[in-house]
This record gives structure tokens, sequence and C-alpha cells, in this order.
């Protein structure tokens, strides 16, 4: 398994969740809530309240401003437990120039390495950049925003399966944008039709299919960030005694793989830690937003 220079690999424990199917409008709300749905405060086109069912984003998304991420409400860890939504693709480098646009995110104008802007997801981000976005949507908006924790983002790439991927343990390039070992030279009679499809770089937010839940590249493409500090694998020997190292939170756990690694590291369970101050052109990230 390659890891790149860049970034070291962390354990941690995420279990698999819950099952249910997986974008275009919800109905209107009758109540606080009903049988198989949760009342969503919305804020685009204009102030709503909608009655959504969780996992079913392939069908249902919302917004809360014309250059907001489109969310999808996802079913809860465990039972019990609280609903939230997340976005249905990585942040773009559409909604993030209409962050800066807009005084936010620092003003930071990140390159796109010349693969082109909307709705490509934006890279060259590093984890203070992420949270400021987060930040400026919960401003703009009047809803809370946030980056996913570790567990919750390993929730929503697995949809509620508990294979390596969301479709199951194989994986191709027609299902996601990873690399692969390149030989250094042809050999007759090997098969190099994965090679030929490499990429090297990121894709649009909405190529390959959405998940069950309407979630889109949750394997490959870009990292992204969680909240999380990465932590250490295990207990370390000090002395007599074993203790655990202190989190470190100059490191950020991302997950889901990129355009640049390889298919192992685009497992819903494969963590690693990045710097928190890193901006890399495989680095991107999606928002949470915190339903009551």
């Amino acid at each position: 398994m390659e890891v790149r220079g860049w970034l070291r690999l962390v354990v941690l424990a995420l279990a698999p969740v819950v099952l249910a199917n997986s974008g275009s409008g919800a109905e209107p709300a009758t109540g606080k809530g009903s049988q198989g749905c949760v009342t969503v405060s919305i804020a685009y086109p204009k102030a709503d309240k909608r009655c959504i069912a969780p996992g079913s984003g392939a069908i249902v998304w919302f917004k809360d401003c014309a250059t907001c991420p489109e969310m999808v409400v996802v079913p809860a860890i465990g039972r019990p437990g609280k609903l939230f939504a997340a976005g249905r693709f990585a942040v773009t480098f559409a909604e993030w120039d209409a962050c800066v646009a807009g005084g936010g995110c620092n003003g930071h104008r990140p390159a796109d390495e010349g693969w082109g802007r909307d709705n490509r997801p934006v890279v060259n981000v590093n984890w203070g950049d992420a949270v400021a976005y987060t930040q400026w949507l919960s401003k703009v908006t009047g809803k809370a925003y946030r980056l996913p924790s570790a567990v919750e983002r390993d929730h929503l790439a697995r949809a509620g399966s508990t294979s390596s991927y969301w479709w199951g343990e194989d994986i191709d390039l027609d299902r996601a944008n990873y690399d692969v070992p390149v030989p250094s030279r042809r050999m007759p009679g090997v098969d190099y039709s994965e090679v030929e499809k490499l990429r090297r770089k990121t894709v649009p937010v909405d190529s390959f299919l959405a998940n069950g839940w309407g979630l889109y590249n949750v394997h490959g493409n870009v990292w992204e960030w969680t909240r999380d500090c990465a932590q250490t694998s295990g207990p370390v020997a000090v002395g007599p005694r074993v203790t655990k190292k202190a989190a470190d939170c100059g490191e950020r756990i991302s997950l889901g793989g990129s355009w640049n690694d390889f298919a192992e590291q685009a497992r819903a369970n494969r963590p690693v830690g990045f710097s928190a101050s890193s901006r890399n052109r495989a680095q991107g990230f999606r928002v949470i937003r915190v339903l009551p």
C-alpha cells in the first residue's frame, strides 16, 4: 500500500452503520415531523419548512442560499442518534469563490492547478480555510454548518454498507477517481486498460454514481477534512508503564482518498493525518449542517 510522502496513516476505529435509500425537492412540512421524515428549516429560495426522509438524497435535497452547497438529510448514527444533513458533493470552486467574494474564507484564492474551477472540488485549502468556509456559511444562512467528524464522514461514505466501498469490495476507474501503479514498460499479454483511464487530476463533483444516500465521490477525487485531531495508532510504552499520547491537533484527519493516491486509500475506513496547515492539490472538504 502506498501513502504519499505528505501523508501519515493513522488508525481509527470507525464502525459500519445502517442502510437507507439514496436528489430535487421536498414535500412541505405537515408538522413537527412525522413517521419517516424530519422537519427541516430551509432558507432558500425562501424561508420554509420541509419534511425530508433521511437517506432520500437521490431524489430530495435542499440548499440555504443560491451559492450554498446542496444538502441531503442522512440517517442518524446508531439508535438513538441525531440526524444531520451533509453536502451532496465536496465543496466546489464556485462555492468557495462565492465565499471569497462575500468577504469570507480568509480571502484565500486557491489555485486550480489549471484543471478548471466551477464544479470541480476546491483544492489547496488547509483545515483552517475549511473551517472559515463553514463559519461564513453559518453567518450568511443563519444555520449551523461545520466539518464532519471522522465517524460521520465514514458514515456518509458507507451509506449503510459494511464493505470497503459503498458498492462492495472491488473498485475500478469507472466508479471513482484514484491512481494506479504505472509500469515502467509494457509487457505483452498484460491488461493496461485501467492505466489508460487515469485522469491525473480532479474531476467534476457530480462525476460517477452517487451512493445510496445521494452523496457523490465519497471515494477518491479529493481527500476531505474532518474536524477531528489525528490520534496516535495506539498505546506507547513509557518506561514500565503503557500510556497513550495526547491527540495531535497539528494534524487533522482526512478520509476518502484522492486522484493522486491508490485505491487502498479510498476505502471507507482509511483515515489519514494531514498537517492542519497543509494546502495541497489533493485536499478538499465536505460540509455538515446541524439539524435541530
